[in-house]
């Protein structure tokens, strides 16, 4: 693995484990009052593009990174309109 494609897993597994403690704080309390529906799904909208940035590039830190980033806003989307 060369150094650059090591960067990118490392800052991948950074900005995705970021998420993880509000995906469990959310998970556990259900609640969600404190979020902004419309950053997460701007955010969404945004990650999507890098996953099509990524598979253009063939870069699969940015492919791999992104599209678990997606899925977690994906969760935090539908919490936070589940449960308001």
């Amino acid at each position: 693995m060369d150094s650059v494609t090591f960067v990118g897993i490392c800052a991948g597994i950074l900005t995705t484990s970021s998420f993880l403690p509000q995906v469990i704080k959310i998970h556990r309390t259900k609640k969600t009052s404190d979020l902004s529906l419309a950053m997460f799904v701007v955010l969404a909208i945004g990650i999507s593009l890098w996953i099509i940035y990524g598979i253009l590039l063939g870069s699969l830190p940015i492919l791999l990174a992104n599209s678990v980033v997606f899925v977690l806003c994906i969760y935090l989307i539908v919490a936070k309109i589940r449960y308001g």
